[in-house]
């Protein structure tokens, strides 16, 4: 996103989108939902990737075929190396820790990072 000219707060926000969905294995190689709402848009994303205790593996019953991290305890919650990236990292940190404690600040900043984001609209696509 920083080769589209976002900043590290608009990386943090549009990252939160993670708070939806979940990856599969034929599809990204990933397996696992961020969070325990999947279907809900909140800031549950930042708590979980601030709070909770992560460790490299696959989530239980599940065969990852690229790195990925799971939540210690449970095992049933997954993240990627780049979410794990913005903790380690000081600066991506800052925003983490202010969407972790602030859904609305991050509501905010997400809508004006994704509107950015639509703006640049897309080029060169190709039918699959």
């Amino acid at each position: 996103f920083n080769r589209m000219g976002f900043d590290d707060q608009g990386i943090v926000a549009l990252s939160g989108a993670h708070a939806l969905g979940r990856c599969h294995a034929n599809a990204s190689g990933f397996v696992g939902p961020w969070t325990p709402t999947p279907t809900t848009f909140n800031n549950l994303y930042f708590v979980e990737l601030k709070n909770v205790a992560w460790e490299e593996g696959c989530i239980d019953g599940a065969t990852c075929k690229n790195n990925q991290y799971r939540n210690k305890d449970g095992k049933n919650l997954m993240m990627l190396p780049t979410d794990i990236a913005l903790v380690k990292d000081a600066s991506f940190k800052t925003y983490v820790d202010k969407y972790a404690s602030d859904e609305k600040l991050f509501f905010k900043d997400f809508s004006t990072a994704f509107s950015t984001l639509l703006e640049l609209g897309t080029q060169n696509l190709y039918s699959v």
